[in-house]
């Protein structure tokens, strides 16, 4: 069984169409990238999958009950664009007020403070901490739970290299542990850090493949050049 099973999803908003029909899926124990460029329907397509998105028509099925389910709540951890924490708390008093609202089991804290990498900076308010920094915090909140589906927005935004990189290698241990996870980037050179890639354009799937095979559907070498064909109508069919 996928992880997320999106059925002709349409999203309006007032008189623009966001989502026209979009279907997709998500394979279970993956990191799956959701890759567009700004305005492309990411977040948009996110929010439907954590329940917190009006939708027109169409469904989302995650973990094999409709999207916002009740008994969804435990089991789907989800980092939104903007950071979402206290800042007028530390990162621990953070994390631990927001273990109390997800019954976390013991020792998440410290577990999830150590997996972003602020075990140096876990008694600082966050208000003084640096934009990379705040952002780990709302994904540690994320881990909190230790949860079967990880959703991810945007969140190695305004990170440097060495933290993507280790942030990278943590979302592939969490699937090999058996997570799901489904990230959205607008940046092509994570592409090929990911099991597979949903891309989209205007709300609409242009591809769904492994970096592999789009660069053999399109006759690109570089991901960027390959999402380009596919918009020009290159690709081979």
């Amino acid at each position: 069984m996928d992880a997320i099973v999106s059925g002709e999803l349409r999203v309006v908003r007032g008189d623009t169409v966001v989502l026209p029909g979009l279907s997709c899926t998500v394979a279970r124990g993956s990191v799956t990238g959701l890759l567009g460029p700004s305005g492309s329907g990411k977040s948009t397509f996110i929010r439907a999958v954590v329940g917190v998105q009006r939708v027109a028509g169409g469904r989302v099925d995650v973990l094999g009950s409709p999207a916002g389910s009740r008994q969804l709540r435990a089991r789907v951890g989800y980092m939104t664009q903007a950071p979402s924490v206290y800042d007028d708390l530390t990162v621990r008093e953070n994390l631990r007020f927001f273990a109390r609202v997800l019954d976390a089991p013991s020792g998440a804290v410290e577990r999830a403070i150590g997996q972003v990498a602020l075990t140096d900076v876990a008694d600082r308010v966050v208000s003084r901490l640096s934009g990379g920094q705040h952002a780990r915090v709302s994904l540690a909140t994320a881990l909190l739970g230790e949860p079967e589906l990880l959703v991810l927005d945007e969140p190695t935004v305004g990170l440097d290299p060495v933290l993507r990189a280790d942030l990278w290698a943590l979302f592939h241990e969490l699937a090999q542990a058996g997570a799901t996870l489904l990230v959205s980037s607008h940046v092509m050179d994570e592409a090929d850090r990911c099991d597979s890639l949903l891309l989209i354009r205007e709300g609409r799937l242009l591809a769904s493949a492994t970096p592999a095979a789009l660069r053999e559907r399109t006759g690109a070498a570089q991901l960027d050049e390959a999402f380009l064909r596919l918009i020009r109508g290159e690709a081979a069919e």
